[in-house]
Order: structure tokens, then C-alpha cells, then sequence
């Protein structure tokens, strides 16, 4: 998902009677001390009948049609999407299918319901402020993973591994557990201590060699920010040998550990 790309195209709908679109917020945070039980079902179900209850009034059939294609869909989205949601939901249809954008993101709103002529997108821009298109890239002697987030979401990943006897980063995509080739299991401790030692001696040189595929594909995915976690020394290396500057470097071991945990550790804490 590319958030400037969509909030571009809200930005353009501007539609006329009995044409409307439907802004959503939809807070579904589990942690919210206001959610526990669930209570954004009950805010969904008011949010919407209000608007049926108004055009019920009003008396424009038209209106009242569309209206109605749209609640259908948000009411299947809800229900095809609600094991999986986060801290909010945020939603913009129309009743042609000319608009339709609805996400889960792990960032809280404000639950709010609008039916305008035009999306009303002050939280979502907010949150896109607040949580820019990110990247984190996580070190780990000759590992090196790539996280691409926004909005508080995991887009992909990306896996390099060095193969000691080639000196080639192998790239991998997507979810991945790299199985080390620096000595494991049953291989001899002066193995292990062997292969560190070479590790040590070129590692300058070899995160030289991978940090050019790491500018691009920070540029590929448009990255407005992004973090180094790892070991200071290896960050430092990397960070050199690398084009833009990190916002910021953390000396943690993350690389093994669950991408959504990285991003709440790394960014939303």
C-alpha cells in the first residue's frame, strides 16, 4: 500500500447528490480500557443505522439506494476482517464501487462516521504524519533483514544472506528463517571460531559490497525514514557504506524476532 498514492486519490472524489461517500474510524484497539468487551460493535451499528435513520426522513430514494450498497459492503468487510483486526479500521466507499479503500492498521483513531460528498481524511493524513513510509533494517553478523512498514503496518520483508564461500548475498523475500552458515548444531567450536574470525576481518568489506542493494530497494520502496538495529559496530559499517542516513541506530538482536514486535519495539514505543 502506498498511503501518499491513495490519500492523492481521495483527495480528487468530490461527488454530488445522491452520489456520497462514507468516511470511516473505526477504534477496535483490544487495549483501549473503552474496548473491552468489544464495544466498537456497538459503535459500528450506531455509527451506520444514524445515517439510515436520517435518510429514512429525508426521502431521497436515491440516496437512501446507495446508502445501502455501502452498508452492505462495510458489513461484509467487517465480517470477512474482524478476527484479524488490530487498534482501528479506517473506510471510505461509495455505493458504485467508484471508491472503495478499507484497511486495518495497528495505529488508534478516533472512531468517527461521516456520509459527505467528499472523504473526510484529517485522521488518516494524521496518522500518515505521525507514521510515515518506514524501513528498519536489522543486522546480525551475515544476515541482514529488511522491514518495510507504514501506518504501523507490515508491508514485506527482506532477507540477505552471505554465503562465506561464494562472498554473495543470497536475497530472499518475504517471511524467511535463514538458516545460519556461519557453524551450528553439531559443527566444532574452532569451526565456529573460525568462521567469526573471517566474519571480523571483512566484515567492512562485505557490508560494503551489500549495502548498494540496500539504498536501492529503500529507494524502490520509498522510505521517508528508516532505523539500524544491531550491533553498534556492524551498524556503523553499514551505516558508512550506505547513501542516506538512518534516523536512528539501536544496539539490539531483533533480527530473529517477529516483524510486528520489531516495528512496536523499534518505532511505536
Amino acid at each position: 500500500m502506498n498511503i501518499n498514492k491513495e490519500i492523492k486519490k481521495l483527495e480528487q472524489v468530490h461527488l454530488e447528490k445522491p452520489q456520497k461517500v462514507l468516511t470511516m474510524y473505526l477504534n477496535t484497539d483490544p487495549s483501549d480500557p473503552d474496548q473491552q468487551g468489544g464495544e466498537w460493535k456497538i459503535h459500528l451499528k450506531n455509527g451506520l443505522n444514524n445515517f439510515e435513520s436520517y435518510l429514512q426522513e429525508d426521502g431521497d430514494s436515491d440516496e437512501k439506494r446507495n446508502y445501502w450498497a455501502v452498508k452492505e459492503k462495510v458489513e461484509q468487510f467487517i465480517e470477512e476482517n474482524e478476527q484479524h483486526f488490530a487498534k482501528s479500521v479506517v473506510l471510505f466507499a461509495t455505493g458504485d464501487d467508484t471508491v472503495w479503500f478499507a484497511e486495518r492498521f495497528q495505529m488508534p483513531v478516533k472512531t468517527e462516521f461521516y456520509w459527505e460528498e467528499t472523504p473526510v481524511l484529517d485522521q488518516l493524513k494524521q496518522m500518515k504524519e505521525e507514521f510515515p513510509k518506514t524501513g528498519i533494517i536489522l543486522t546480525q553478523k551475515n544476515q541482514i533483514k529488511l522491514i518495510d512498514a507504514e501506518l504501523g503496518t507490515l508491508n514485506d520483508t527482506q532477507l540477505f544472506e552471505l554465503d562465506l564461500d561464494t562472498e554473495d548475498w543470497r536475497q530472499h523475500q518475504g517471511p524467511h528463517q535463514a538458516q545460519p552458515s556461519m557453524g551450528s548444531g553439531g559443527a566444532k567450536t574452532s569451526k565456529k571460531d573460525e568462521y567469526k574470525e573471517r566474519f571480523e576481518a571483512n566484515r567492512y568489506r562485505w557490508y560494503k559490497s551489500v549495502a548498494p542493494k540496500l539504498d536501492k530497494l529503500a529507494k524502490d520502496y520509498g522510505w521517508e525514514q528508516f532505523y539500524l538495529v544491531g550491533d553498534k559496530e556492524e551498524l556503523k559499517d553499514l551505516q558508512d557504506n550506505m547513501n542516506k542516513e538512518a534516523k536512528d541506530m539501536i544496539n539490539k538482536n531483533l533480527l530473529d524476532h517477529e516483524e510486528m514486535n520489531v516495528i512496536e519495539e523499534v518505532i511505536q514505543s
